[in-house]
């Protein structure tokens, strides 16, 4: 690729059959609706034969917190950079040997996608991750999970100075901001664009020669890195890492830069230290159950919350059924503390797709069900505790409840796994506009009359950080976690909103 240009982007073009115009609909289940959506997931891999491989498997041990698209951009000496965009699974397109054997070399970084920012629930291709640069030293690409809060500020700044941009990603952003840095290499490049940058993120990049991650200041959104044979890899969960062999080394510290080399490992603080805000949602919901993260197992997490809310919210009953499959460590717990039966009274479609078939009228009214079904003979004449890991519109909450009642079960009580969903997520996952959630216009009470149920209780905030390893729950004047979507409180001002007129919430 040339580098005679300051900055120039790249995407690869997609076989004409797969783009018939700039974008592709992908119908989502009635289920998918209802649920806080994953942001992203990225991977790195330096220093081994075929990397981009390796970063194929880690994405798809990622594959939860991104289902639209996915990319992969590898470099070899005598091949440049190579990349790959598709949309759909990354099952469905990073294991076909065409495609893999366009991406040699031992360096290689890779992005999962849902979208958070640019076009929702129409994607299209010069969206999806990694983005490419080609600067005057050479070429860099870039993923990102998070989102950027002063994005819309940064643009008008960019374009008005003479940027192109080719998505609708605030991610790109960085790659403007580096391209006008006047460094003389690309890691102090990107810290230069990063110190512009507000909000959430964790960022995986790679060079010709150097693999680079990134987190944001707060640590709001997870990065970890991991050996593997000679090499090495950066990865937005542990999971991804057992897939491809590579022993847990540390999570990569709020504000720390790595820089890889097949020299080692160069760390660096490029940013002003600050009390680490980690998003607790990741516990509750975004993250694998066979993720370590801070050092404790999601699984664990989860099934304490379940007990929590055993302790918090007891109930009569003769069963605890999980909402699956998030809600089932929490189940256990609540059952394990109760004493309670745990069942599993509905069983999931493994194999509903989110795309399955175009979903006319008549299987739009079928709903939750194509998903889920009732298992009838457990649940008849039953009085039934239904775990789930949140409630946001509560439609999806409505619909199971209907499906347990029709199965002939006495009595319905949810326990929710985390407290109500009263406010939008601004760094990097995808929650309805406020007055959309359920919690925002509506006490507890009024939930469960709305949901029709016996009984509904959400854990605590302080239960909830209990849970987490906090035994003296939330710090009220400096929170442990980002918990914004129930507190409120916003650790980073999200500046792009409230010029749109979002009103934060009011000093108590």
């Amino acid at each position: 690729m040339r580098q005679d240009s300051e900055l120039a982007l790249s995407h690869d073009t997609l076989a004409p059959a797969q783009l018939p115009d700039d974008t592709k609909d992908l119908p989502r289940h009635p289920w998918d609706d209802d649920k806080l959506h994953e942001e992203c997931g990225v991977f790195g891999v330096i220093g081994v034969t075929d990397a981009s491989n390796f970063v194929a498997l880690g994405l798809h041990a990622l594959q939860h917190r991104g289902q639209e698209a996915g990319g992969i951009v590898c470099h070899r000496p005598d091949h440049g950079f190579n990349s790959a965009r598709r949309f759909g699974y990354v099952r469905d397109n990073f294991t076909s040997q065409d495609v893999m054997e366009t991406l040699p070399g031992p360096l290689a970084i890779g992005h999962v996608r849902y979208s958070t920012t640019g076009s929702k629930g129409s994607t299209a291709i010069r969206d999806v991750q990694p983005f490419f640069g080609e600067f005057s030293m050479g070429g860099a690409a870039l993923a990102h999970n998070g989102n950027i809060t002063n994005a819309d500020a940064l643009r008008r700044e960019l374009i008005e100075r003479g940027s192109i941009f080719q998505s609708s990603s605030d991610s790109e952003c960085i790659i403007h901001l580096m391209a006008r840095s006047l460094q003389k290499d690309i890691p102090d490049r990107m810290e230069d664009a990063l110190r512009r940058v507000e909000g959430a993120f964790s960022v995986v990049a790679m060079t010709r020669t150097k693999l680079i991650g990134v987190r944001d200041p707060l640590g709001v959104r997870p990065l970890v890195l991991g050996k593997v044979a000679d090499g090495w890899c950066l990865s937005s969960e542990t999971c991804a890492l057992d897939i491809i062999g590579a022993e847990f080394v540390r999570e990569v510290e709020p504000g720390e830069m790595v820089v890889i080399t097949d020299q080692g490992v160069d760390s660096r603080f490029p940013f002003r230290r600050r009390n680490s805000r980690f998003c607790i949602f990741e516990h509750v919901y975004f993250s694998r159950p066979d993720s370590i993260i801070g050092g404790r197992s999601v699984y664990e997490t989860r099934r304490q919350i379940g007990v929590e809310l055993a302790r918090e919210a007891p109930v009569e009953a003769d069963l605890v059924c999980p909402v699956p499959d998030s809600g089932t460590p929490a189940a256990i717990g609540f059952s394990q503390e109760s004493g309670i039966p745990y069942a599993m009274g509905i069983i999931r479609n493994q194999y509903m797709g989110r795309t399955f078939i175009e979903p006319t009228e008549q299987i739009r009214n079928m709903g939750v069900r194509l998903k889920l079904n009732v298992n009838r003979a457990l649940i008849k004449g039953k009085r039934v505790i239904l775990v789930d890991d949140s409630v946001v519109r509560g439609t999806t909450s409505r619909k199971i409840k209907e499906m347990i009642l029709d199965a002939g079960a006495a009595e319905v009580h949810f326990r929710i796994a985390s407290p109500p969903t009263a406010w939008p997520c601004f760094y990097g996952v995808d929650t309805p506009q406020r007055e959309k959630l359920l919690a925002a216009t509506m006490s507890e009470e009024e939930m469960r009359e709305h949901l029709a149920v016996d009984s509904l209780k959400f854990i605590s905030l302080d239960g909830l950080y209990r849970a987490v390893g906090e035994a003296e729950g939330r710090k009220d004047d400096c929170p442990q976690f980002c918990d914004a979507c129930f507190s409120g409180e916003y650790p980073v001002e999200p500046s792009d909103m409230i010029e749109k007129g979002f009103e934060l919430k009011a000093a108590e």
